[in-house]
């Protein structure tokens, strides 16, 4: 890979704009054909493999399991507790293997070998270890992403064959350890293939394949009403086969993914060495994705002491919370408003309002990059969510709440498929990067345990009026957040220009190497609202 460029850092506004011609856009779409479809169905059989759950549940898993109410919340909560635990030390093992062996690494599953190899790095004082060129090998996306689908696809099998609850807590926690690795490894394979800013290249294609968690919801109900017409074959109830064929269905698609992933841009045998060579160019230009940098503990701290960071965080906190909730209840709900099990599941209950969501998903988000903006419309899809809520629990009649879900669905998904990728694009420095991206992850999906455990039975009453309160509440906390961003990085654009304008022509306002240091606090940067 070529080393920086001086001259072309993400510091210095609008320096992609020449990387727009015929040629520039025949190549993205050569990259987004190999990466968006299989990345896309990747996460839609994560986000499907998490929430059947709540199929299983409406054809008897927690009767047959002898699970309580209460337990069942336990039981979703539990999956992100393990999802959880492996982000933050994860991340930065990436960042140490990208380093050693000029390979961007994916994500970490928790598994003895890479805990070890992780270790050895995390404990380092000033230097890094070299790792193996096996340990490098299994950190290419190419063979990391499908293993992880491989994985998680077994152990969702495994969730047909348990027998009892404390069986059913344990392979959830299982559940959470091994998808943790998928989502924040896509999203940096992204940052290898495209540019953050220009046409928004990176969120545009986050947003798409952030469309897939809608698709699961829709294909979902589907799949559990043909799947539960099999109680009874081999002995096994409905819900069982929900698990084990949608997990087969995981499984096979991750043997093909090892054939379809793409590895990291600079060494693509799907694109030409023109193309690696062009692409590769892009990236220095537009950020540090295509640079050298080396791993520092400062870059940690400056994550953790960044007050956008934690904003970030907070914002996909109360996002979070809905998301989750509502994927994991809304059969639940769809059956309370009086239709039978089989109309909650079945796709004219509820595919519309995932299908809804996804159209919204893809639609505002090619708004808004082509608007340029991201921040009102975080506001705006919050907005939208309270207005849903609200329809659902001032109206008593089925099909103006019906209604009303479709509203809530359309403002969830969109607010979080736009705040995702925010971090990914304002934070400068490949290692704070990294953490910031795993700080949002963790706090955000703190917010999907604290959804799991609040919308618990005995608040389940008007369709689960009180927990639909509280979720107001955190979409409104979610708005204070997406504005602190708005307002913050907007008033510190402003000054920067200020004081370029004040020292024009001064070169010691900051040289080359100073900005690629201080990354994102670079007075020449400037961030994405």
């Amino acid at each position: 890979m070529a080393n920086l460029d001086p001259e072309k850092v993400e510091t210095q506004p609008g320096n992609t704009l020449k990387y727009d011609s015929p040629d520039d856009q025949r190549l993205i779409r050569k990259v987004d054909v190999r990466l968006l479809p299989i990345l896309t169905l990747l996460y839609l059989l994560s986000f499907l493999d998490r929430t059947n759950i709540a199929n299983a549940k409406l054809d008897g898993l927690t009767t047959d399991l002898g699970v309580s109410a209460s337990a069942y919340n336990t039981a979703l909560a539990v999956y992100f507790i393990g999802y959880v635990l492996f982000e933050i030390p994860p991340n930065v093992c990436l960042l140490n293997a990208h380093i050693c062996g000029r390979v961007l690494t994916s994500h970490f599953s928790g598994t003895l070998f890479f805990r070890r190899s992780c270790n050895s790095i995390l404990f380092a004082h000033t230097s890094i270890p070299h790792l193996s060129s096996d340990s490098l090998k299994r950190f290419d996306p190419q063979f990391w992403l499908p293993s992880l689908t491989l994985v998680w696809g077994i152990v969702s099998i495994a969730q047909g064959l348990v027998t009892n609850q404390a069986g059913l807590f344990g392979i959830r926690f299982l559940l959470g350890m091994t998808e943790a690795g998928l989502f924040p490894g896509v999203i940096y394979l992204f940052s290898v293939y495209y540019l953050r800013q220009g046409r928004r290249e990176r969120s545009w294609r986050v947003a798409v394949f952030f469309g897939g968690a809608a698709l699961a919801g829709a294909f979902g109900g589907i799949f559990a009403y043909a799947i539960g017409l099999m109680n009874g074959v081999g002995g096994r109830k409905g819900w069982q086969w929900i698990f084990i064929l949608e997990g087969t269905l995981t499984v096979v698609v991750s043997l093909v993914a090892y054939f379809v992933v793409p590895t990291w841009s600079h060494k693509a045998k799907f694109l030409t060495e023109e193309e690696r060579h062009r692409l590769i160019e892009k990236l220095q230009a537009d950020s540090d994705a295509g640079t050298e940098q080396s791993f520092q503990w400062s870059s940690v701290r400056s994550a953790f002491e960044d007050h956008l960071v934690w904003a970030y965080a907070f914002l996909f906190h109360g996002f979070s919370f809905v998301l989750y909730s509502f994927s994991f209840f809304l059969p639940t709900i769809i059956a309370d408003l009086g239709f039978k099990t089989w109309q909650a599941q079945l796709s004219v209950m509820s595919v519309p309002p995932n299908g809804v969501a996804a159209l919204s998903v893809w639609g505002t988000v090619w708004l808004s990059s082509r608007m340029n903006v991201r921040a009102p419309f975080i506001i705006t899809a919050g907005v939208v969510a309270i207005i849903g809520y609200i329809i659902l629990i001032s109206s008593t009649n089925p099909l103006v709440q019906y209604f009303s879900v479709h509203v809530v669905a359309a403002g969830v998904y969109t607010g979080n498929s736009l705040l995702l990728s925010w971090p990914g694009e304002n934070v400068s420095g490949q290692t704070k990067r990294a953490v910031a991206v795993a700080t949002q992850i963790m706090i955000g999906d703190i917010g999907a345990i604290a959804g799991c455990l609040i919308y618990r039975p005995s608040l389940s009453t008007h369709l689960y009026r009180k927990p639909n309160l509280i979720a107001i509440g955190y979409v409104l906390f979610a708005i204070l957040m997406a504005t602190y961003l708005w307002v913050m990085m907007a008033r510190e654009n402003k000054r920067r220009e200020v004081v370029l304008a004040n020292n024009k022509g001064d070169d010691r306002v900051e040289t080359d190497e100073e900005r690629l240091r201080l990354g994102d606090r670079s007075i020449h940067y400037r961030y994405q609202l």
